[in-house]
């Protein structure tokens, strides 16, 4: 059933590669278990690929690179492309007008943003899930969670604000060992020059007001100079375009900021959950 299913569902770029691994593996000759053994994958693996019974690892698109690209670099062209195709179809926009933006400003629980991530706490939390995703998915999507990264030193470098719910930091994922090399990577961030790191406390509320209480806000300035939203809850996503709601989410935005802890109170915050701090 799963295998008719992943023909069923095989998305545009995942064919492509079907016929052009098997095109390029007949034209030189090579049967599936050839292949496969140049690889270090078995004949079935080849003829799963090639049928779209299996979708493509992110190690077969390398191996496809050597055992078959003759230099062409034509896999490792596609390998990013693999990658995107393989996230939920809401969130693909997202991605890529993201990795293109001028500015990102960031509001996030329960959980640390996923751009903000280290490698340990991404596994852990994204394994800890449920539906509880094989191993393979598990590593696929911590590969593009981390790829993601690359925006922090695009040039010109963008401006990426992250406010952090306080949460968000004491909620824990994988070990005390996982959760302390996740602080020091957020204090790590900080020293970035483009980087900015907030923190709302949880006592926020007892001000009257909490401008977060609504959960997780994207606030997103394109390459165009166009500001969209993107909301995401439970698996569900929306990207904003309508200026007037764009308007309310920016000023709810900057009501989170104002209620947050300066960046100098949420670095000795973090400083005090990584020991680092007096």
């Amino acid at each position: 059933m799963a295998r008719a299913e992943n023909k069923e569902t095989a998305g545009p770029v995942a064919r492509m590669v079907a016929t052009v691994v098997k095109r390029m593996r007949v034209k030189e000759g090579l049967t599936q278990e050839q292949l496969g053994s140049r690889m270090g994958y078995t004949g079935a693996a080849i003829s799963a690929l090639e049928t779209l019974s299996q979708p493509v690892s992110d190690d077969m698109m390398m191996q496809l690179e050597t055992a078959l690209g003759g230099g062409t670099g034509i896999f490792a062209e596609m390998r990013p492309l693999v990658r995107l195709e393989k996230l939920p179809e809401q969130f693909r926009n997202y991605v890529q007008i993201k990795q293109a933006a001028r500015s990102l400003c960031l509001y996030a629980t329960p959980n640390v943003h996923g751009l903000f991530q280290t490698e340990a706490y991404a596994r852990a939390q994204i394994a800890g899930g449920y539906p509880t995703p094989t191993e393979e998915r598990v590593e696929e999507l911590v590969k593009a969670r981390m790829d993601r990264k690359a925006i922090f030193d695009k040039k010109p470098l963008r401006l990426i604000e992250l406010i952090l719910d306080e949460s968000a930091l004491l909620r824990k994922f994988g070990s005390e060992e996982v959760m302390r090399e996740q602080y020091l990577f957020l204090l790590e961030c900080t020293r970035r020059k483009n980087v900015t790191i907030q923190v709302l406390p949880l006592d926020v509320g007892l001000s009257g007001e909490n401008a977060g209480a609504r959960g997780e806000l994207n606030l997103v300035e394109t390459d165009k100079h166009t500001r969209l939203v993107y909301l995401e809850v439970q698996d569900e996503s929306v990207l904003i375009a309508d200026p007037v709601k764009v308007s309310t989410y920016a000023q709810r935005y900057a009501k989170i900021r104002a209620q947050a802890l300066d960046p100098r109170a949420s670095l000795g915050l973090i400083e005090r959950l990584a020991g680092e701090g007096t």
